[in-house]
């Protein structure tokens, strides 16, 4: 009898015991099988963001995802403008790295080696795109009828092999029926609405989905809630690329009121001889002088540009809510965050390309289910995305990529990974190492095109130049080691 008891003792020990195990075993199986929801806004500076602090644009939208995520105050790209810095983070890789500095190979060193999404595609999940992830011309890649190409065909700099299937979504952009002003190069107001890679403001007619966002939400969220019934249990790694606000700023009316009238928006402080200090490599291609944008002008730009925003973050609730609908919100990550920053006239410089913290600094959310919500002043950069991503979904991280795994982050939001991130201008030819205090800027890797060096504690704003005060050579000295030693790092990488 009692050998009976303590065999049915044992058996129900054991049935315990993998019963655990099992559970375990599913947590852990849900834990692989996290679903990974990437948001890419373009062009798009955190200084735009309610939730970064600004009172005049709010974006509820993106709020809410940063009130139940990991919101980071110091993420900086890799590249400051679209190509190089979407095929860095895509593929794990620094674009000095990679020779991914252009825009129509995304993967020109890295052979068959995955890209991000593809790395997800290969161990099982569903990857799609719509719209911009990797590079693609705006509004030129956008624009219906723009030059004949049928543009639900055109992919631009896309990699075929990162997606199962990929979506476009062609809009009329700067050519939108509404109210329309070309603000660059303009001085007397009597040019055209025109195309191209230029500073155009449109009050459109019609609702959101006549444009290329709001198609974009339609089709994500139309993925979202038939996935189940597509895909079965099949995870999704889903890339949602807003091509907002990125000129022309073109957004329906309903969300310029704010921002009206142009006169009442704020623009940056002006300081006597701001570029007198810096090298000429160091002035923006863009500029307040270079596109005769008088201040008029340049107020309508803010306005226009903080319209697209409010359109695009009213882009983002819908995917949002199709992710809530769907019943997959507690088991998706969420990333939102930028290719890139943007100046909106501070220093006198517009759009994108320069190593300043406006333009090289990003915003970046992280939402994780199961993780309390935080703010993070880590030092992190964009290529951290694609290892830390695979860390949370239990996937190999492969040990050949460049960026870091920041999920510890993620618990304990006081943590530190790295001294400096590192980005590059390649139309400048210009590295930015970024300390925790100091920002240093080198033009071409011998330094002939000349330094910028930045006290950020006591000149928040970048305006002082110290890289030829005397007391500071020993440091300038010390920041070209620094930064030959990280260019040597990259280049010995195995590639």
């Amino acid at each position: 009898m009692m050998y009976r008891t303590r065999l049915l003792v044992c058996l129900l020990f054991v049935g315990a015991w993998v019963s655990t195990q099992t559970a375990l075993a599913a947590d852990a199986k849900v834990d692989r099988q996290r679903n990974v929801l990437f948001i890419i806004s373009d062009d798009l500076t955190a200084t735009a963001l309610s939730c970064y602090g600004n009172t005049v644009c709010q974006t509820p939208n993106i709020d809410a995802i940063a009130a139940k995520g990991t919101r980071f105050t110091r993420a900086y790209c890799q590249g400051t403008y679209c190509g190089p810095s979407r095929a860095s983070f895509m593929s794990g890789y620094y674009p000095h790295a990679t020779g991914t500095l252009g825009y129509k190979n995304p993967r020109p060193q890295i052979g068959d080696r995955a890209m991000w999404s593809q790395h997800f595609k290969d161990n099982g999940y569903y990857a799609a795109r719509v719209s911009k992830i990797f590079h693609m011309g705006v509004p030129g890649g956008v624009e219906i009828g723009g030059d004949g190409r049928d543009h639900n065909q055109y992919n631009g700099a896309d990699d075929a092999l990162s997606w199962t299937e990929r979506f476009n979504s062609p809009g009329p952009e700067w050519k939108a029926p509404g109210d329309g002003e070309t603000l660059e190069s303009n001085p007397d107001g009597k040019r055209p609405v025109v195309g191209g890679n230029t500073f155009v403001v449109v009050e459109a007619d019609g609702d959101d989905e006549v444009h290329s966002d709001g198609m974009t939400a339609a089709k994500v969220s139309e993925l979202i809630l038939t996935h189940r019934e597509r895909n079965g249990d099949q995870p999704f790694w889903l890339g949602v690329g807003f091509v907002r606000p990125h000129v022309p700023f073109v957004a329906p009316r309903k969300y310029y009121p704010p921002f009206k009238p142009y006169s009442s928006m704020s623009l940056p402080g002006k300081v006597a001889g701001d570029w007198d200090d810096i090298p000429k490599a160091g002035i923006n291609y863009k500029t307040s002088v270079n596109m005769k944008m008088d201040l008029r002008r340049q107020r309508k730009a803010v306005g226009g540009y903080y319209a697209s925003v409010a359109f695009m973050d009213a882009q983002v609730g819908k995917v949002m809510s199709a992710l809530k609908k769907s019943g997959m919100a507690d088991n998706t990550i969420v990333i939102f965050t930028s290719d890139h920053g943007y100046h909106l006239g501070e220093h006198d410089f517009w759009a994108k390309v320069s190593l300043r913290d406006e333009s090289a600094a990003v915003p970046l959310i992280i939402s994780v289910p199961g993780k309390e919500p935080a703010v993070c002043h880590s030092l992190t950069e964009l290529i951290d995305l694609y290892p830390t991503t695979a860390k949370l979904c239990g996937l190999e991280v492969p040990d050949r990529l460049q960026g870091k795994d920041i999920s510890p982050l993620l618990d304990d939001s006081m943590l530190q990974v790295r001294d400096a991130a590192f980005s590059v201008a390649p139309m400048r030819k210009g590295f930015l190492l970024r300390e925790d205090r100091w920002a240093y800027i080198q033009y071409r890797e011998d330094a002939s095109k000349g330094i910028e060096l930045f006290d950020c504690k006591n000149d928040p704003k970048q305006y002082t130049n110290l890289a030829d005060d005397p007391e500071h050579a020993d440091l300038v000295a010390e920041f070209k080691v620094k930064l030959a030693d990280k260019l040597r790092e990259l280049r010995s990488n195995d590639l």
